[in-house]
């Protein structure tokens, strides 16, 4: 535990401006970000004794070794700045608010040609309209299944489109009338598209305007007794009512607003998100938060509304946000939202009328949230707390192992060997830290040796970092405080491959590998790492240096975790390897003759059927192939000549030998 008075920064060396500033821990982690109107005033607080800082804040200022910052002109830029940090560092102590699921989206590909009416999920994209989030996928769905009556808009897949467009006949769609059928010509791009944009607009929510035309157009049919048209546009009226229906109407028609509330306690936030367009509800969302850092209400709408529209542009912001109360620098956030629409937001209490009763609304499904949460996770943290409890206690370790790491060994008959690190953190998968191996110290198969090779690797590049970064120097004054590399160079703070050691190290094996993997530490002055095995066979637990292993009951905890991390490293390596073995199987002879793309690949293979034929074939006819000279002619013929050759394919129900040109021998 570190004491803040051993990195405080000196009087007057903290600039008196709006800025941005990091705490980073001895592993130069950034663990903490922060923004300030005043540095000064601000990381002051920071330095004050432990017993009148809040818990929370007294351990991140414990857990830190430096601080440092960074001045911008103005709030909002620093607001900005804060937000990529915290994205790009993904600091320890800072509230995150993590979707407790994918929210499935109804997008429109305004970016193809032919735009497609799809279910979509995870990251946006650039050119795609979203409508959305929904709770259900089988939601949007229904809702597209009524509209496609009467915007008959592409939903089928690129695969389907093509086989549709070569073949000349439309999907079942383009018979029944829910589509088009733009892959066979019915439609031109431009109509196709018009029909997208209706579509869109109609999501959107100018849905009265559309409706009364298509009510005009029906009466004009009916009174030029076009009887059967008019009940078309019956028809579609009554299935465009039907999809209106599915979002209640909440406020005014041409209400634009995003509603967000908060259900907090000591430990935890949820926040829940009502998206209103057009006056109804079309979209749902809500996360749930560690609450890490001393945070009131307005800190952690702070946080939800970077959250939202951190990433979002246009008219994805709407013209009002309302919150349950307003952030510290709620002129800077404004601002901020503003800039990220391109027009004017208007963030504010509801205070009285139909959005502060929707408000209430949205409150109560965040306390129920929450209330959900917590009868989830009560038993998930009690049973990772007693299972690494019971793995310290086996293993008779000093503390509970917060990090481990397993290695595995995988392999076909001794080709193709690899190896997989998994790392959990908290009795939780961190799959950004996963790494996989390439064994190149010998060929063949020896796990034991392999293993030595992997956890020596693993552990030299951790030294390195440690090398790198153990030692620093004042940084001169200026724009930013803190400490940098002895060498002069900054660093960014980023999460370092193999920058932290783990508590427990664990191979998948028995007493030999655990022996290698303890004497590749041993050799690099790493005696701070506990190291175990796992064995399949009977889930024994083995120790370096004990002649038997550790017998966790089976019911145990800290046995099942162990599984776990296990089966996890095991599935990384073998996915791993059928990778590798399956790009192997996948290389020509024509690989290697250097400047062939796969577009003259394919169409020496063409010309001559089959790689056995080409091989037979002389430089003069690999010239005669369109963009083929002799120069590259004679490198074919060489890289084909040198190529050992593949083991002939069987057929697995004859057990015939099949030939390079499609046929068989006995």
């Amino acid at each position: 535990m570190a004491d803040p008075s051993s990195y405080r920064p000196k009087p007057g060396q903290i600039p008196d401006s709006p800025g941005v500033y990091k705490f980073r821990d001895e592993h130069r982690r950034v663990i903490y970000v922060g923004k300030a109107k005043s540095l000064r005033q601000r990381l002051a607080n920071y330095f004050q004794p432990l017993t009148s800082l809040h818990p929370r804040t007294a351990t991140m200022v414990t857990t830190a070794a430096s601080v440092e910052w960074t001045v911008v002109s103005t709030e909002v830029e620093a607001l900005q700045l804060e937000y990529s940090w915290i994205k790009e560092f993904d600091p320890r102590f800072n509230v995150k608010y993590r979707d407790d699921k994918s929210y499935p989206y109804l997008a429109v590909t305004m970016n193809e040609e032919f735009p497609r009416v799809q279910v979509m999920r995870g990251h946006k994209k650039k050119g795609v309209r979203y409508f959305g989030p929904y709770t259900h996928a089988w939601a949007i769905r229904e809702t597209v299944d009524l509209m496609l009556r009467v915007f008959p808009v592409r939903t089928c897949s690129a695969g389907v489109f093509r086989n549709a467009a070569s073949a000349g006949r439309p999907c079942l769609l383009g018979y029944i009338g829910k589509c088009s059928a733009p892959c066979v010509g019915r439609v031109t791009p431009e109509e196709h598209r018009e029909l997208a944009e209706d579509f869109s607009d109609f999501m959107a929510g100018r849905t009265g305007t559309y409706i009364r035309r298509l009510e005009k157009q029906m009466m004009i049919a009916a009174e030029d007794m076009e009887y059967e048209k008019a009940a078309r546009l019956r028809d579609d009226i009554e299935a465009l009512r039907k999809a209106m229906e599915k979002s209640a109407v909440v406020l005014a028609d041409a209400t634009d607003a995003d509603l967000i509330a908060l259900a907090e306690d000591e430990l935890e936030a949820a926040v829940q998100i009502f998206h209103v367009r057009g006056g109804r509800v079309r979209g749902q969302r809500g996360w749930v938060t560690d609450k890490v850092e001393a945070v009131d209400t307005a800190g952690l709408v702070e946080h939800a509304l970077r959250q939202l529209y951190g990433e979002e542009s246009g008219e994805a912001v709407p013209k009002e946000v309302l919150v349950p109360a307003l952030p510290e620098d709620a002129e800077a956030v404004t601002a901020w939202l503003s800039g990220r629409r391109g027009s004017l937001v208007s963030l504010r209490i509801p205070q009285r009328g139909d959005k502060k009763d929707l408000m209430e609304t949205v409150a109560r499904n965040a306390q129920q949230a929450l209330v959900l949460h917590k009868t989830k996770r009560a038993s998930d943290l009690t049973t990772r707390s007693r299972a690494l409890e019971e793995i310290a206690e086996a293993l008779d370790l000093d503390s509970a192992p917060l990090r481990i790491e397993c290695f595995d060994i995988s392999h076909l008959q001794g080709e193709d060997v690899v190896a997989s690190m998994v790392v959990f953190e908290d009795g939780l998968p961190r799959k950004s830290e996963y790494r996989r191996f390439q064994i190149k110290g010998f060929e063949g198969q020896d796990d034991v040796r392999s293993m030595h090779e992997v956890i020596s690797r693993r552990f030299k590049r951790y030294l390195a970092e440690r090398d790198r970064t153990g030692e620093w120097d004042a940084l001169a004054e200026g724009e930013a405080g803190g400490e940098v590399p002895a060498d002069g160079a900054q660093d960014d703070g980023r999460p370092k491959r193999f920058a932290y050691p783990p508590q427990l190290v664990v191979v998948d094996g028995g007493q030999p590998q655990v022996a290698a993997a303890r004497r590749a530490l041993d050799e690099l002055g790493i005696d701070d790492v506990a190291v175990c095995g796992l064995a399949k066979r009977l889930e024994e637990v083995w120790l370096p240096g004990d002649d038997d292993p550790v017998v966790l009951p089976r019911s145990s905890e800290g046995l099942y975790l162990l599984q776990r991390v296990r089966d996890t490293a095991h599935d990384f390596a073998i996915r791993y390897q059928r990778s590798k073995r399956t790009k192997r199987l996948r290389t020509s002879p024509l690989d290697a003759v250097p400047g062939l793309g796969e577009s003259r690949k394919q169409a020496l293979i063409k010309h001559f059927g089959s790689v056995k034929r080409l091989k037979q074939a002389t430089i003069e006819q690999i010239c005669e192939v369109p963009g083929f000279g002799r120069k590259t002619a004679e490198a074919v013929a060489v890289a084909l000549a040198q190529a050992a050759p593949a083991a002939p394919a069987v057929n697995t129900a004859t057990g015939e030998i099949m030939e390079d040109d499609g046929g068989t021998t006995a």
